[in-house]
């Protein structure tokens, strides 16, 4: 009969165990952001490319679906692609948060990036007063929007 093995890992030799243990997770390497830190974060992330007529409505205790909408215009659709790969990039690179969702088109002029607790919302300036989200939430507290972000760095 043989006798089981104490050790949590069979076969591995200390050394083995105590690298493993001390080298940090690249999870781990960001600090978990609250929802408030991620909607200003992308607001910043969008004045990087020059979005327009930038809100940050507090929808925390009015809707059940989300804490937060960034809603912002562009000229054209190459700019609301510009505004969405930013957003995407500062948050993935800078603070490890990957967009849950992404929806829509630069083409079709309503483009949605879904990060869970806050949702952006990307519009033609022509067709954001079509949709008109801001008076659909209209007694959502709004944030004062911060400084733009430096652009993100690359590694």
């Amino acid at each position: 009969m043989t006798t089981p093995s104490t050790s949590p890992l069979p076969d591995t030799d200390s050394d083995t165990i105590s690298a493993a243990l001390s080298t940090p997770q690249r999870a781990s390497a960001h600090k978990r952001l609250h929802s408030e830190e991620i909607a200003l974060l992308i607001a910043q992330a969008a004045q990087n490319k020059k979005a327009e007529d930038l809100v940050v409505m507090d929808l925390r205790g009015i809707s059940n679906f989300t804490d937060f909408y960034v809603i912002c215009s562009g000229n054209s659709e190459p700019q609301l692609k510009a505004i969405a790969e930013e957003i995407q990039a500062v948050l993935r690179v800078e603070h490890g948060v990957r967009a849950r969702r992404v929806d829509g088109f630069p083409y079709s002029q309503w483009v949605v990036v879904d990060f869970d607790d806050v949702i952006v919302h990307l519009f033609h300036e022509t067709k954001r007063a079509q949709y008109a989200l801001e008076d659909l939430w209209g007694d959502a507290p709004r944030l004062a929007v911060p400084a733009p972000l430096p652009p993100p760095q690359t590694p």
